[in-house]
């Protein structure tokens, strides 16, 4: 699909687009609704400028900050997840890399998890080497996690310790190493509809597996701490977008979908949403997983309709 086409998807009404977005969605994905949970497992101190970001050290916001826990609170927290109904579980951490003991310490937790668990591991750690993915292969992991956040020319208006060709870079290794992909990012930075347009089409280009779609919750200390809200409008407007051209791929509501689509959750499934995020963000808490579980069979009942 070119930019043209695409842009003629963008005069649609809301509800003409979303009919469209839906079929894509029955036709490439079907009903399958994957559901992940997420371990802020090193909290933090980050040397990054990410200006949407609670755990960067350059900006005041309160957040917790802590080492990296250990592997027996990983596999406790992992359990959590699958108890909650997770499909997967996702082992987080703060900075742009990991030490060697930090790697061998979630190497050794993934294992374990895989081991015991039988649930489907993800790891986000940052900027890592093709040897160091190969490595967390082997021990279980399935997904890696690196978001590319926005389009290549608003990048700089988000980041500037690193560039978006250096995420492209990670994504790329992890693909390389066998490892599946989830990436996607935030909108309501002050980007455009064409930065998102951008973003989902690097994205099929990158061939992801899953696309996590965040929506700015403006943390108070970060220099988007003013940002205003994304309308629901323009964020089921965006989910839309995603579902046509990523056809067949995840897509994934994450944080702030509690605060800016509130009770039009379930829209953003109709949309061509068939994935989210349950039992809370990394500094951010979600809603309460009965509340969650009660969303997904609402879905479900839609989509059969």
């Amino acid at each position: 699909m070119n930019k043209e086409k695409i842009n003629e998807l963008l005069e649609l009404s809301l509800p003409e687009l979303i009919v469209r977005a839906d079929k894509v969605r029955r036709k490439y994905v079907g009903d399958n609704l994957e559901l992940c949970n997420i371990m802020n497992a090193k909290s933090g101190l980050c040397a990054q400028d990410c200006k949407f970001c609670a755990q960067s050290a350059r900006h005041k916001t309160g957040a917790g900050t802590y080492s990296l826990k250990s592997k027996s609170e990983m596999f406790a927290a992992a359990k959590v997840a699958k108890e909650i109904g997770a499909e997967r579980f996702d082992i987080v951490t703060s900075g742009n890399t990991l030490t060697k003991d930090e790697l061998k310490i979630i190497a050794e937790a993934i294992h374990e998890i895989t081991t015991k668990l039988k649930i489907k591991m993800c790891a986000s750690l940052g900027k890592l080497s093709k040897a160091d993915l190969v490595l967390l292969k082997s021990c279980g992991l399935s997904r890696y996690h690196h978001n590319i956040e926005t389009s290549e020319r608003f990048f700089p208006h988000v980041s500037t310790t690193h560039t978006f060709q250096d995420r492209i870079k990670t994504i790329k290794a992890a693909k390389d190493a066998g490892l599946g992909v989830c990436s996607g990012g935030i909108i309501g930075l002050g980007e455009t509809m064409q930065d998102r347009v951008d973003m989902a089409l690097v994205l099929k280009k990158l061939n992801v597996d899953s696309v996590p779609l965040n929506v700015l919750v403006p943390i108070k200390g970060t220099p988007f701490e003013d940002r205003p809200l994304l309308s629901a409008d323009e964020a089921i407007r965006t989910i839309a977008i995603f579902r046509i051209i990523l056809k067949d791929k995840i897509i994934k509501i994450a944080a702030g979908r509690e605060s800016v689509l509130k009770d039009f959750q379930a829209l953003g499934f109709m949309a061509g949403a068939n994935g989210m995020l349950i039992g809370g963000y990394l500094t951010i808490r979600g809603r309460e997983v009965s509340e969650d579980k009660r969303l997904v069979q609402e879905v479900k009942r839609l989509w059969q309709k």
